[in-house]
């Protein structure tokens, strides 16, 4: 049980985690390009693993078929996805890319469902609907208003890098099961690095560090530490103990936290939609995750008990 607890609150830790990565990366992406981003990012996170891996590294000799596995979610996760998420935010704004990004518990589910991984109830779809409608009232119609025409370009392309995620949500759980979700993250990471390799030292002459802005460098350690190396570990532990829709609807938090953030950091003014926004998206964790039904089992327990 308190494995299960730990994993919601790892699930939701990453999420977190995820939403300051929206803004730090358009913070970065007028520096850099979408490829460069994923490619630097993911160095760094493979050096975060590089004194862990090691102890980690399974005892017993892995087949030929599962590191084929593991670099093809390496290449699925680390690689597609990431590009088109940095792609995106050089069409779409921070919150318009995080209300995209939120799709993934829908997507998710709709591949889960069609392949026979989890079976569709009543309370995953309803909390799947109260957190994204709870995305779309916090932001509201600037999300989605007009002013920009390669805003259809942006959101096609977050779109298809939540696709890959949501793939991967669902047919990776028992890799990591089997060989634990910190070996997989850091060897999937490091097939990503290597796959990617080539390309860039192809477009930049070799394998020199860009020139970036000292902010920009911070932007990119922040992303390849916090919101790489600690958020996807976080998440895929939280994967090996929890369904895949229910580990992906904490991801529905991640356009709420860039808002928040932009309010701290930015002086942004905290908006009546922004609560109800958070209020609904809590909602949707709540019932989609079965937490709702739980508390309300104990409270009904406790309201008989004390009669």
């Amino acid at each position: 049980m308190n494995r299960i607890v730990l994993a919601h609150a790892a699930a939701a830790a990453a999420a977190l985690s995820a939403g300051a990565a929206v803004v730090a990366t358009r913070f970065v992406i007028g520096e850099t390009d979408p490829v460069s981003l994923v490619f630097y990012r993911y160095v760094i996170s493979v050096a975060c693993f590089a004194p862990v891996l090691p102890v980690i590294w399974p005892r017993e000799a892995l087949a030929a078929s599962e590191y084929v596995k593991i670099a093809l979610f390496g290449i699925l996760f680390f690689v597609f996805f990431p590009w088109a998420f940095n792609a995106s935010l050089q069409y779409n704004p921070a919150a318009r890319g995080a209300v995209g990004l939120a799709t993934i518990p829908i997507q998710t589910l709709v591949v889960a469902v069609a392949f026979g991984r989890e079976p569709l109830t009543a309370a995953k779809v309803a909390g799947v609907l109260l957190a994204f409608a709870g995305i779309v009232v916090a932001f509201g119609m600037a999300a989605f208003g007009r002013g920009n025409s390669n805003y259809l370009t942006g959101d096609g392309l977050m779109l298809l890098g939540v696709f890959c995620a949501a793939i991967y949500s669902v047919f990776s759980r028992p890799t990591l099961m089997r060989h634990g979700p910190l070996f997989v993250t850091a060897l999937a990471m490091v097939f990503a690095v290597v796959a990617l390799s080539p390309t860039i030292a192809f477009r930049q002459g070799g394998l020199a560090l860009p020139a970036l802005s000292a902010k920009g460098w911070m932007a990119v350690v922040f992303l390849g530490t916090i919101a790489g190396a600690g958020q996807f570990s976080l998440f895929m532990w939280a994967l090996r103990w929890l369904p895949p829709t229910t580990t992906v609807l904490y991801l529905t938090l991640n356009p709420i936290a860039a808002m928040v953030l932009g309010i701290v950091v930015l002086g942004e003014q905290l908006t009546a939609e922004l609560v109800a926004g958070m209020a609904l998206v809590l909602m949707g964790i709540l019932v989609g995750s079965g937490a709702y039904a739980t508390l309300r089992r104990v409270a009904l327990g406790g309201f008989a008990g004390s009669g």
